[in-house]
């Protein structure tokens, strides 16, 4: 058994590497303007996937999942309430 392991220190990445980084980085793409609602954007990017990739199937869907699991895992700022008056 490896030492790091027993110690906790090894890194348990559940992530698969994608295959394919351009899809990836649509992928992380699409889950940043999918967290800040930007509707106009995720088309863009869908419409991108299906016409130079061929569409989200096989190998190019995991690696899209993959890109967006990657950024999602990454935890949201959260923001400070406006407590004054205006």
């Amino acid at each position: 058994m490896d030492i790091r392991k027993a110690l906790g220190l090894a890194r348990n990445s559940t992530i698969p590497p994608a295959p394919d980084p351009a899809v990836a980085e649509l992928g992380r793409d699409y889950a940043i303007a999918r967290r800040h609602k930007d509707r106009k954007a995720m088309t863009r990017i869908m419409r991108t996937v299906k016409k130079e990739h061929g569409g989200l199937t096989g190998t190019t869907k995991a690696s899209f999942e993959a890109g967006q699991e990657s950024y999602d895992s990454i935890p949201a700022i959260t923001q400070p309430k406006r407590r004054r008056r205006r």
